[in-house]
């Protein structure tokens, strides 16, 4: 029931004390010719009404989420009682930088821990979001060209798998799009990369571990082959989960990247919420980074530096703080030992329950995976109609929240899986369970997951209806 539904006519909640100022009385050209329409309820009734949506929402603290490609894992709460501080919370982006010393050092100090982490020289913490950080890495590389006059760079190399922001990001940097298919084994085919590198390249964007959940084996041949034609490597951070600590993208030969500061550095993840895609570089091209980047100056007082031939700002002020401040917290509270255990425990739990599963489902490349795995069920689909977005409505019922469907693109009827570290082995063990079934419902009893979710709050959608016809607005019935 819609919040419109409910309540009286007249019946109002009270929350604002009264206006102590003078009255000020806006132009009539200014006011509302309509009444606004909001709902009539009591604060109780508001209450309720968001609690009942609340347990209607399933995430990282209710049941397993493996998403795959986002690393939606555990956000632990000491991260939220830093990030609560009045230190933190209780300033403002216009005070004088004397003031703010203690923020200051933080965002010096992590960005040195961020350095060591990707193997870059500097980082800005100003994108809000991984895709703002992919469009700023971009940006980098244009620059670079730009300021060696070399204008007919113009295309980007992206490979059939990566993330859909990836080309366009390119495009909105006016970029074209050249996209390579992968090899047979799910990586950058080298020779059709060799066919379409040349003076016109700008760089490449990539992804690795990639999206199929595979480390390149020819990664240092790949960044080889762009640099020694004049071109630059973009590192997609999206999967940075599978690798940090072990390896280093700065040490596989990319230029820049950008991180996900609420995917692998454990911040709150989706939702609408603030976002961090903070952008690492080569010192090369640290003189193209964003306005205000933090600095430690003489004295050891903090403070802001511009780069020589910035690029502008591409953020209001330097981020969402206190997201950076959250990640922060969780790389302090790992240290140097538990950022690599992080890693090889995703690696471990993801290859765990894809031996698991190996023999009820087809895995679209069987072989060591990294922190997520990517199973074909297009066999199960020939033999008894049962499609991925069946079993993904089929894990709803049993309190599991569906892995990424139909991506990568490069495997058709798919189901990516993304356990992450944070999942004990009695999880992975009661999902392996669940997916066991429904591949036996698919075969016993395939109507009741052609009409799955049947526990949900609501079920089976007309997903196509939806989208031609959306309703995004209440209109009251007469």
């Amino acid at each position: 029931m819609l919040i419109f539904e409910k309540g009286a006519e007249g019946r109002r909640t009270s929350l604002l004390p009264s206006c102590d100022v003078p009255v000020y009385e806006l132009d009539d050209k200014y006011t509302r010719k309509m009444e606004l329409n909001l709902p009539e309820v009591s604060e109780v009734e508001v209450s309720r009404h968001y609690s009942e949506l609340a347990k209607k929402c399933h995430g990282v603290n209710d049941g397993f989420y493996p998403l795959g490609s986002c690393t939606m894992k555990y956000n632990p709460h000491i991260n939220e009682k830093v990030a609560a501080l009045p230190g933190f919370t209780q300033i403002h982006p216009l005070q004088c930088p004397k003031t703010v010393q203690g923020c200051l050092e933080l965002l010096c100090d992590f960005e040195k821990k961020l350095c060591e982490i990707t193997g870059m020289d500097r980082l800005t913490f100003q994108p809000a979001a991984g895709a703002q950080g992919e469009f700023t890495g971009i940006l980098l590389i244009k620059k670079y060209h730009e300021s060696r006059g070399d204008s007919k760079r113009k295309k980007i190399i992206i490979p059939d798998s990566a993330h859909g922001t990836n080309p366009a990001t390119a495009a909105m940097a006016d970029y074209e799009v050249i996209s390579i298919e992968s090899g047979p084994d799910g990586c950058i085919d080298l020779d059709k990369l060799r066919e379409v590198c040349n003076e016109e390249t700008a760089g490449l964007m990539l992804t690795n571990p990639n999206t199929v959940g595979l480390f390149d084996k020819n990664i240092l041949e790949v960044t080889k082959i762009v640099h020694d034609c004049g071109g630059l490597c973009y590192y997609d951070g999206a999967n940075l989960n599978a690798v940090m600590g072990i390896v280093r993208p700065g040490d596989m030969g990319f230029d820049c990247i950008h991180l996900n500061l609420h995917k692998t550095f454990s911040t709150p993840h989706g939702g609408g919420g603030p976002g961090a895609g903070p952008v690492g570089c080569k010192e090369f091209l640290a003189k193209f980074l964003p306005d205000d980047m933090p600095v430690q100056k003489e004295c050891g007082c903090f403070g802001f530096e511009t780069a020589e031939d910035t690029m502008g700002r591409v953020k209001a002020f330097y981020g969402n703080f206190l997201v950076v401040v959250r990640a922060y917290c969780y790389v302090l509270t790992l240290g140097k030992e538990g950022i690599p255990q992080a890693s090889t425990n995703a690696v471990l739990n993801a290859n765990y329950m894809m031996a698991s599963l190996k023999n009820d489902y087809t895995m679209a490349y069987d072989e060591i995976c990294m922190h997520e795995f990517v199973m074909d069920i297009a066999s199960i689909k020939d033999a008894t109609g049962i499609t991925a977005l069946d079993i993904a409505k089929g894990l709803l019922d049993n309190g599991i929240h569906p892995p990424t469907m139909y991506f990568p693109l490069i495997v058709h009827e798919c189901l990516m899986v993304e356990p992450t570290e944070t999942e004990t082995k009695e999880t992975l063990d009661g999902a392996i369970a669940v997916f066991k079934m429904l591949k036996e419902a698919a075969y016993e009893n395939a109507e009741s997951l052609h009409t799955a979710p049947h526990k949900a709050p609501v079920c089976r959608l007309d997903e196509v209806g939806a989208a031609r016809n959306p309703i995004l607005r209440y209109v009251k019935a007469e």
